[in-house]
């Protein structure tokens, strides 16, 4: 389920985003500590946040370069003050969209999530593979985890894909070196050791850490 933030001040407004998001088989929940978004964000963790422009202590401006520098997570601006500046200074500042009040409830969660299936589905069903929010994209050979895009080698693409393609069941080394012949390179022991260590370390930076486990003596397993 995408998990929406909600960062909008006046408190009307902001339950009744609440309740129409919840209606569509969304999570979401409203920001209470306007001098530290930051910390609601990193707690939440949202696939996407809902910015009001006009906020108490700081404004929307700051908040979205805040993210933007943890963050690709799309967001979207909310405010009256709907004139050709406000809304080309909200994209230069890393917004995805800005949407005008007053509006429509049932047009600003159409709006959210015609970009969530932007952001997040890449390619249709039948071509990812999906586990704990990361989807592998078999089209192009990446990872998108939290809004985020991971660049895999072919080696990567090749043992994430197998043992995604396995969830739950370990897949032994000599399975994976099997698997990585088929791109017509030469895989040893130390080549598998080497590949999974790096894409071990790129799955950590973009936040999943210990997405795979090591079964000793058997092989990996994405549980």
């Amino acid at each position: 389920m995408y998990r929406i933030l909600i960062v909008e001040d006046d408190a009307v407004i902001a339950q009744a985003m609440c309740r129409q998001i919840k209606l569509w088989g969304l999570e979401a929940r409203c920001a209470r500590n306007f001098q530290d978004i930051i910390g609601e964000f990193r707690e939440f963790d949202p696939q996407l946040v809902l910015l009001d422009l006009m906020l108490p202590f700081y404004g929307g401006y700051h908040w979205c370069a805040e993210i933007r520098k943890i963050s690709k997570v799309p967001i979207v601006f909310l405010s009256s003050a709907s004139d050709n500046m406000n809304i080309v200074m909200a994209m230069n500042m890393g917004g995805d969209d800005f949407i005008s009040k007053p509006f429509d409830l049932n047009v600003l969660t159409a709006k959210i999530q015609a970009i969530l299936r932007r952001t997040y589905d890449f390619a249709s069903p039948a071509d990812t593979l999906e586990h704990n929010g990361a989807v592998l994209n078999l089209a192009d050979a990446s990872l998108s985890y939290r809004g985020e895009r991971v660049e895999l080698s072919r080696n990567e693409y090749r043992i994430l894909q197998t043992l995604l393609e396995s969830k739950g069941q370990v897949v032994s080394r000599d399975t994976l070196m099997q698997r990585l012949w088929e791109t017509d390179s030469f895989v040893d022991e130390n080549t598998l050791t080497v590949n999974v260590t790096r894409l071990r370390k790129k799955l950590a930076d973009a936040g999943l850490e210990e997405f795979i486990t090591t079964r000793k003596g058997l092989g990996y397993v994405i549980a």
